[in-house]
């Protein structure tokens, strides 16, 4: 039988010999004592070596998929930890990140955090990625990454129908059933050196399930109108609370942000809008009005 921990870190993976190893290490490397914490890696039938870099720091190696959002719900199934921590495998953690999440989740009540994060990589568009990723915190563009395994069970975990948005998903029905917090201590998420074409591709991949998430929470959802909307993503998001000042520190930055941003922006809008087609085919609708009339 398996001994309780207080922290499980569920890793998912495919083919993710270059970085699983740095990211263990920098679990095995915490503040928090080792034996209090347990590491799960789900790995989706990689074939470069994933799988066995893995058992060299745990015993707790899976192969499970189709998509993220099974791989991480089956790793939390095998978890024994009173709280989890998914991460992706290029991710790596400073030293006080457990540590800060318990400390933080037990003294207040807490069960669930965001956790700040820092994108490293080489290169000016590996600036611009952090540049932006640094004015989402704790807001609806971000996902708690820090659980109470129950509380996790009590909301039915990731909805698995949904690859992308699934983070946005779990947040919000995290956020319905306690109350949430933010810890100092970063995640550094190692993106290597920018390709703009793999950059943009994932984008679209994942944007295949926003007209699913837009169905279910519904088009009129102030929560949706915005993750989706303009108004939000390409202003107010940078502005609330004062952030508008970090804005306007780096110019640079900011152009190149706002270049990628207009980019994954319209990659978005023309998947919803093939996706919402596609479903009105399928139940009789005759196709959306673009298809019929040329508009």
């Amino acid at each position: 039988m398996d001994k309780e921990r207080d922290v499980s870190v569920i890793v998912t993976t495919r083919n993710e010999a270059v970085n699983i190893g740095s990211c263990l290490v920098s679990i095995g490397n915490q503040a928090y004592p080792r034996e209090k914490i347990e590491i799960v890696v789900v790995d989706n039938n990689s074939v470069d070596g994933t799988k066995e870099i893995a058992r060299r720091y745990t015993d707790k190696v899976y192969d499970f998929g189709p998509e993220r959002s099974a791989q991480r719900n089956f790793g939390v199934r095998q978890a024994t930890g009173r709280y989890i921590l998914y991460l992706d495998a290029d991710m790596i953690l400073s030293k006080e990140v457990i540590s800060e999440c318990v400390k933080t989740c037990e003294s207040g009540d807490i069960i669930a955090l965001y956790i700040p994060e820092e994108i490293t990589g080489r290169g000016f568009w590996i600036k611009v990625r952090n540049f932006e990723r640094g004015f989402y915190n704790q807001t609806v563009v971000d996902c708690v990454r820090f659980i109470r395994k129950d509380k996790f069970f009590d909301i039915g975990g990731f909805d698995e129908t949904l690859t992308g948005p699934e983070d946005w998903d779990l947040d919000r029905r995290i956020r319905m059933a306690g109350k949430t917090g933010i810890i100092r201590s970063p995640i550094y998420h190692n993106e290597g050196r920018f390709n703009l074409f793999k950059y943009l591709r994932k984008k679209a991949y994942y944007s295949k399930s926003f007209a699913r998430y837009i169905q279910k929470w519904g088009k009129n959802d102030i929560v949706i109108k915005k993750q989706l909307g303009f108004l939000y993503r390409f202003i107010l998001v940078f502005c609330e609370d004062g952030k508008w000042r970090r804005l306007l520190s780096r110019p640079d930055l900011s152009a190149g942000m706002y270049f990628l941003r207009f980019l994954v922006g319209a990659l978005g809008v023309k998947s919803i809008h093939l996706r919402q087609c596609m479903c009105r085919r399928k139940i009789g609708y005759g196709g959306c009005r673009s298809e019929r009339t040329g508009g």
